[in-house]
């Protein structure tokens, strides 16, 4: 029988590393194996080789890849480090492609998961024919923010930072002041404000989210979320799973026991791939 696997994409950096590993290992008690693709050439740092290799001794199901090293783009203005963030991705896309290919030959990509940043590869999985989930460790209310968000870009020309005095009404949510939305939503000036619209827009056509939370934690905006009232199209919202509560083990040993796997939305996700 060919073999199923997973294959995750996170963003550049220990604690986007961290995330996706610790949903790896929720995932693992089943019969697939998982790839985690790692970039080269932003934020690297001796302690994610580190981590790498106590996760991979403890979990011997969970494999790393390094995909080939690419430069970080240059900018001609100041921008903020989200942009840059997203214009790494985007540059490192053509090899997650090649990746998802070479991997497909020996193997059934059942899904690939990507985190926020890593949008700009969802086209080349969906392409292949292999379904894209959203991985979204911020829980519940930064997800029906972020799901409502090409609404607000509608509502207004002006940037968020901009209207002082002004809160922004989000199913589910308490009112929130424009001034105080996540960085990257701030300014319609910095590219990484038309990555996050783009990400955003993209949410409704994954076939997943997964998300770090439940629903005793965040009852009334789960809710919101499962009716599908945040995103622009109710009748169109993708399967949002909530498995949380995802910790990461201390000091992020990876030699502790695997979860216990009695998490009814975890089974319920897994029968959805």
């Amino acid at each position: 029988m060919e073999q199923q696997t997973i294959v995750m994409f996170p963003s550049a950096g220990i604690g986007h590393i961290v995330g996706m590993v610790e949903l790896a290992k929720l995932l693992q008690t089943h019969s697939f194996s998982i790839t985690i693709l790692l970039t080269t050439g932003l934020l690297d740092h001796p302690t994610i080789d580190t981590y790498v290799r106590r996760i991979s001794a403890a979990h011997p199901s969970i494999s790393f890849l390094r995909l080939p090293r690419t430069a970080p783009a240059t900018f001609s203005t100041p921008v903020s480090f989200s942009a840059k963030g997203f214009s790494f991705n985007k540059r490192n896309a053509p090899h997650v492609a090649t990746t998802l290919a070479q991997i497909s030959k020996t193997a059934t990509v059942k899904v690939f998961v990507i985190d926020l940043f890593c949008a700009s590869t969802m086209e080349s999985a969906s392409s292949m024919g292999i379904p894209v989930y959203f991985f979204f460790p911020s829980g519940a209310a930064v997800l029906s923010l972020f799901s409502y968000f090409p609404k607000l870009h509608e509502e207004t020309s002006a940037s968020f930072k901009e209207m002082v005095g002004v809160e922004l009404r989000v199913p589910g949510n308490v009112p929130l002041k424009a001034v105080d939305v996540p960085e990257p939503l701030l300014d319609r000036e910095d590219p990484a404000y038309w990555d996050m619209l783009d990400f955003c827009t993209h949410l409704q056509e994954a076939r997943g989210i997964i998300v770090n939370s439940f629903e005793d934690l965040e009852p009334v905006i789960v809710n919101a979320i499962a009716q599908g009232a945040c995103f622009p199209d109710s009748k169109r919202a993708p399967g949002v799973y909530f498995i949380g509560p995802l910790i990461a083990e201390p000091q992020h040993s990876g030699l502790l026991n695997p979860p216990s796997f009695d998490n009814f939305e975890v089974h319920f996700l897994l029968s959805s791939f």
